[in-house]
């Protein structure tokens, strides 16, 4: 990822550690707050310039349900405050990142048109559940509780890490936590150490660890910056690109631990599953894949054997 992207990317976040200063309370609404698209939930046209795209699969897209295949097309739901996984554009309106990259080429194998439409993250998987979305996409980690009311396929790995104003709390690991508040974006499995460990920090006689959720990544950001939460937790690549985007304000500290599959989203036993996996296995077989996760710096990331509900915990 070339310097010239990530500065020209990074403006939505830029603004709200800018912002900190006037907003030290934040998390109050429950919507998206980087844009009108963020607004409306409308569709953005993830065919952007400069796109990687992928060819039809006629094998493959042959497997696909009937009932989807003839709508041609597939209402992905992601929130996007979550960069580089996910984040708006400099026009305010369109969705962009690697998850949109990669889910728009794993439309093009099975030869359906993917319409990205940006969502709270936590109204994402019960929106599945009801019809609203066929696919969720949004760094969401695979995990066991999440299988029992979605399917996923796994696409990616990433750990967790702290993030902290510069001058403020210093963390080399979540035992060093006791007593501090911690933010978190509601919906979300980031801030499950902390929690946990909140339990240790009483049982040894310290102060326990205040968790806070927020509605979206953004609000999360704020409340770092303005001082409402001594850290928060996240994915390392969203934490590492939020850090140099504030131009010195935040730091990642302490070191990246509990890495974990990422997970596509797909509601539960609707014959979805096995399609995206054969379209994604081809993607890593034909470098699609790893151009996409190279475009967005997070080669890192990058995983060679997916699977349908690949939890790990």
């Amino acid at each position: 990822m070339t310097e010239m992207r990530r500065r020209s990317r990074l403006l939505v976040v830029l603004l709200v550690v800018a912002a900190a200063v006037l907003a030290a309370a934040c998390g109050g609404s429950s919507s998206s707050s980087s844009s009108s698209a963020a607004d409306t939930g409308a569709a953005t046209d993830s065919s952007a310039a400069g796109a990687i795209t992928a060819t039809k699969d006629d094998a493959i897209a042959a497997t696909v349900p009937a009932e989807i295949a003839s709508k041609g097309e597939l209402t992905v739901a992601t929130d996007a405050t979550y960069p580089p996984a996910e984040l708006f554009a400099e026009d305010g309106q369109t969705i962009e990142g690697m998850d949109v990259d990669l889910g728009t080429a794993i439309g093009q194998v099975l030869g359906l048109k993917s319409n990205f439409v940006n969502a709270g993250f936590d109204s994402i998987i019960p929106g599945l559940s009801s019809g609203k979305y066929d696919l969720g996409m949004s760094a969401f980690t695979d995990t066991k509780e999440r299988e029992q009311v979605v399917d996923f396929v796994t696409y990616f790995q990433a750990g967790t890490s702290f993030i902290a104003k510069t001058d403020g709390a210093k963390l080399e690991t979540i035992e060093d936590a006791c007593g501090l508040k911690v933010g978190y974006e509601k919906g979300s499995t980031s801030a499950d150490p902390a929690i946990a460990q909140s339990d240790k920090c009483k049982a040894d006689g310290k102060a326990e660890i205040t968790a806070i959720a927020f509605p979206d990544q953004n609000a999360v950001n704020l409340a770092v910056a303005s001082g409402q939460v001594d850290f928060a937790m996240a994915d390392t690549p969203t934490l590492e690109w939020i850090a140099q985007a504030s131009d010195g304000k935040l730091q990642v500290v302490g070191t990246s631990f509990d890495v974990a599959p990422y997970g596509l989203a797909i509601p539960k036993d609707n014959g979805m599953a096995q399609p995206i996996l054969d379209a994604l296995k081809k993607l890593m077989a034909d470098g699609t894949y790893a151009a996409i996760l190279a475009k967005w710096g997070v080669d890192s990331g990058a995983i060679t054997d997916p699977k349908i509900n690949g939890a790990i915990s």
